[in-house]
């Protein structure tokens, strides 16, 4: 049986995070299969691991400092941050030598790495019998310094693959004067659920990373103007973030507490039971990658709609038919379209009856077979 192994930075919430997990219950179906991580955030992972698979904690009494950091650089105490500044150099360190160690002595067929940097050291101290496969999530957006870096990381990995099929055709074409081969799998889900959300619920929803990236602002600015013509509904957001101050501000200010709720983070079984009760899901995000949290509400029966300024959202909804799109960030565009749905249910039914149908392209039993021929027969690619 070959042996597969998974780098992570941690396996708190994060999509990435969900993702590693995702892949790793799926891959244990076939393969021994190994997450090597960095920092142990939580007593437990914050998604549910399948038991086959082995995690390995690298660096278990050490967490990055970033809020011990801040908070010492807005005190002015020098002596605060020179201490905490150390203790992240310390924990940088550690990072680096323990995931170099692990790859350097892992006895792994394949290694999968899901950061930059991880790329770099891959491909600096893998064993030359390894399988060394990029995975990148994010999208450049625009950021060529990123992407220009991301290429170089991964130019001396035997594969790099890419959730959406716009960043496979970016960065082959970035990396075509490599050896390294660039194919497109898409994020999965595990499967699709039993039963389909009913759409009669007067709920709308929203689940992610509470940070300026998401654009949760521009989210209660239009549940704002939602309110006013159809004060019966009401709006769940599911995550937590740097931003939750300034959204809880904004709810506040605009009086929206009775009618707007913060979720904070919160597992898969209750998240699907929100999304069984919601009748629309909505996306302002100002980047995406792929957009797991589309699919999920989609194979819920669940009509989403976008800012299509969220690429995966352009991967995964075909405007009209099984979600929207809206362009240019239209605020106007965005009310007008949810308060069509609101007003039509037959069209919510339409439209995430055909959601759900889409996504079945994406569950782990389907993308789990191009995993399988990547890492049985790569060669196929060459």
């Amino acid at each position: 049986m070959k042996k597969v192994s998974i780098l992570s930075l941690h396996l708190g919430y994060g999509g990435i995070e969900k993702c590693v997990v995702t892949l790793a219950n799926t891959l244990c179906s076939k393969y021994e299969v190994e997450i090597a991580v960095c920092y142990k955030l939580y007593d437990k992972p914050a998604f549910d691991i399948d038991d086959r698979v082995k995690i390995k904690y690298l660096n278990k009494d050490l967490k990055p400092n970033h809020d011990a950091l801040r908070n010492a650089f807005k005190s002015k105490n020098p002596f605060k941050i020179i201490k905490e500044v150390c203790f992240g150099l310390k924990v940088l360190h550690y990072r680096k030598k323990t995931m170099i160690n692990y790859i350097m002595n892992s006895d792994s067929d394949v290694i999968i790495s899901t950061r930059d940097i991880f790329n770099y050291w891959l491909s600096g101290y893998g064993k030359d019998d390894t399988i060394k496969i990029g995975w990148e999530h994010n999208h450049f957006h625009e950021n060529y310094k990123y992407a220009n870096n991301v290429s170089r990381s991964a130019s001396r990995l035997d594969y790099f693959v890419l959730v959406s099929s716009e960043l496979q055709k970016f960065y082959a074409k970035e990396l075509r004067n490599s050896n390294c081969m660039c194919i497109y799998i898409p994020n999965s889900i595990e499967s699709l659920p039993s039963k389909k959300a009913p759409l009669e619920n007067h709920r709308l929803i929203s689940v992610g990373r509470l940070s300026p990236e998401k654009g949760y602002i521009d989210l209660l600015k239009v549940f704002k103007r939602i309110n006013k013509d159809h004060p019966d509904w009401t709006l769940d957001i599911v995550g937590d973030g740097a931003e939750r101050k300034k959204i809880e501000d904004f709810i506040n200010n605009n009086e929206l507490n009775d009618k707007v709720t913060l979720h904070g983070f919160q597992g898969k079984e209750y998240i699907d039971k929100l999304l069984n009760q919601s009748s629309i899901y909505l996306m302002t995000s100002f980047t995406e990658s792929f957009g797991i949290v589309l699919i999920e509400a989609m194979s819920h029966g669940v009509p989403c709609i976008a800012y299509d300024s969220a690429e995966g959202a352009r991967e995964i909804i075909n405007s009209g038919e099984n979600g929207f799109l809206i362009k240019n960030r239209n605020i106007d565009a965005m009310v007008m379209k949810i308060e069509d749905l609101i007003r039509n249910k037959e069209e919510r039914i339409r439209i995430g009856s055909q959601a759900r149908e889409s996504v079945k392209k994406f569950t782990s039993d389907v993308v789990a077979e191009e995993w399988f021929t990547l890492i049985e027969e790569s060669d196929i690619y060459d």
